[in-house]
């Protein structure tokens, strides 16, 4: 390698909630930087710009905070090679895109939506697999001029090799070799002048020096497309290392529907930041066969990369909440006490309850009891005790279920915004106010006489008023 220094990126997208995932992806890239002396990159990359939010921004570069993985250069601190936020390299990405126009390695492509979605179709008829038909893979420069002149709108495609193969190693993985006629002519710039992930990725972490790629395995597939990049560029690649994606009890992906995803959501519970890094390190990588509890120094100071373990690393709730215990039973009087200070009773989020429990109690003793939800999750209901009389469990989980989609892409989440959202479902499916707002206010507290169930779902948070409906649905969907 080429390479002066140990350069390594996590690159996060700001298009949802803070991901396990990118935690676990962020730790391995901390501890091999710490480990040889280099440096972690935080590149946010939002070329989505439908999707990107600032606020998703700000929550993943607190709850990696908050985990103790802090990076070297990034958005919020800067550095030598920013910005580093992709949205604002827009112009870099476009004069490389250029270059591979200019050198034949890319090519315009003035196909219309309506022409791709007939190709797409045709595919799926003839069985075949779905991509484009390079119809303007060998269009004139006469003809992309005309066309330009004409204000047609057009993206960039990556002109990729029809036969061979694309070679590349990985660093725990070996050898890895895929057929280029399984590799589309992707698109580098999309029509509203943004990058794509692909070409935003391979310019930006040559132009950052980044030494090593530390990514999870579904990238696995994408990297002979980055490997072509960097081979039109003629630009040196760097070393590979994907590592193995989390997954279900069932070895499924790990998603939302399956475990709670959301950092966020592990923070609101309880659960000790030490203990979740202990937790993820464990996801890729041992310390010893006989010793699962260790420090994040101690990680550094053993850690070697190809001992990382491809097996697909099981995210269990329950090994997280014992590691959780065994933290916590070596916290001090002092630090237990300010943890509840902190986090369980934060002042401010004590000042939001005064505002709805007050006129509900008498007397202090009186708090824990009407306030109990705001802490704990109630026990889970049945089906007979949340259910309208005049609606069935079907038509109860389908409300619900609908419900819960829309507000996982609810990410401003005030009083205000959730009553419209409700009013507009409760609307849409046609049901009465209180046979559609009881059943909610019973998942989420255990009660009836709760404050205004928006105000409480405001105040629960997000994460919490989430998990707590999907809990309950699908502890009911398999009964």
């Amino acid at each position: 390698m080429a390479f002066d220094q140990v350069r390594v990126r996590v690159a996060p997208s700001p298009t949802g909630d803070p991901h396990v995932g990118s935690a676990y992806a962020t730790l391995f890239n901390y501890v091999f930087a710490k480990k040889y002396g280099g440096k972690l990159i935080l590149r946010i990359e939002d070329t989505d710009q439908a999707r990107a939010k600032a606020s998703s921004e700000q929550q993943i570069m607190a709850c990696l905070k908050w985990l103790g993985l802090q990076w070297d250069e990034g958005p919020d601190c800067g550095g030598e090679y920013g910005p580093y936020r992709q949205s604002e390299r827009k112009h870099i990405h476009r004069q490389y895109a250029d270059k591979l126009l200019e050198n034949g390695s890319a090519y315009r492509c003035f196909c219309t939506a309506e022409h791709l979605a007939q190709v797409r179709e045709q595919q799926k008829k003839n069985g075949l697999k779905t991509a484009y038909d390079r119809k303007c893979r060998e269009l004139s420069s006469a003809s992309a001029e005309k066309n330009m002149a004409a204000g047609k709108p057009f993206v960039v495609r990556m002109k990729m090799p029809l036969q061979g193969t694309t070679p590349f190693m990985d660093v725990i993985r070996g050898k890895i070799e895929i057929a280029n006629e399984l590799l589309d002519d992707q698109v580098l710039i999309k029509s509203d002048g943004f990058p794509t992930y692909h070409l935003a990725n391979v310019v930006d972490d040559h132009l950052m020096k980044i030494s090593h790629v530390i990514r999870a395995e579904e990238w696995i597939s994408s990297t002979p497309k980055h490997i072509q990049l960097y081979q039109a560029f003629e630009w040196e690649t760097p070393e590979f290392i994907h590592l193995p994606l989390l997954r279900n009890t069932d070895r499924s992906k790990i998603s939302k529907r399956k475990n709670p995803i959301s950092l966020d959501f592990y923070r609101r519970k309880g659960i000790l930041p030490k203990a979740l890094v202990n937790f993820l390190a464990l996801m890729g990588w041992s310390y010893s066969s006989d010793r699962e509890i260790f420090t994040l120094e101690e990680m550094i100071e053993k850690f070697e990369v190809k001992a990382i373990n491809l097996g697909g690393p099981i995210f269990d709730l329950k090994k997280l909440t014992w590691m959780n215990q065994q933290y916590l039973q070596r916290l001090s009087e002092e630090e237990f006490v300010n943890y509840l200070r902190t986090e369980v009773f934060a002042k401010e989020y004590l000042s939001k309850i005064f505002q709805v429990i007050l006129e509900r109690i008498e007397t202090f003793d009186q708090f824990v009891e009407k306030a109990q939800y705001f802490f704990s999750p109630p026990a889970i209901m049945t089906i007979e005790e949340v259910c309208p009389k005049n609606r069935d469990k079907a038509q109860l989980l389908t409300m619900l279920s609908g419900l819960l989609d829309l507000l996982d892409e609810q990410y401003v989440w005030e009083m205000v915004h959730l009553q419209e959202t409700m009013d507009h479902h409760r609307n849409k499916i046609d049901w009465k106010p209180g046979e559609y707002l009881v059943p909610i206010r019973l998942i989420l507290t255990g009660r009836k006489d709760s404050p205004p169930l928006s105000k409480t779902m405001e105040i629960l948070g997000r994460e919490l008023s989430r998990q707590r409906m999907r809990d309950w649905i699908q502890s009911h969907q398999a009964s």
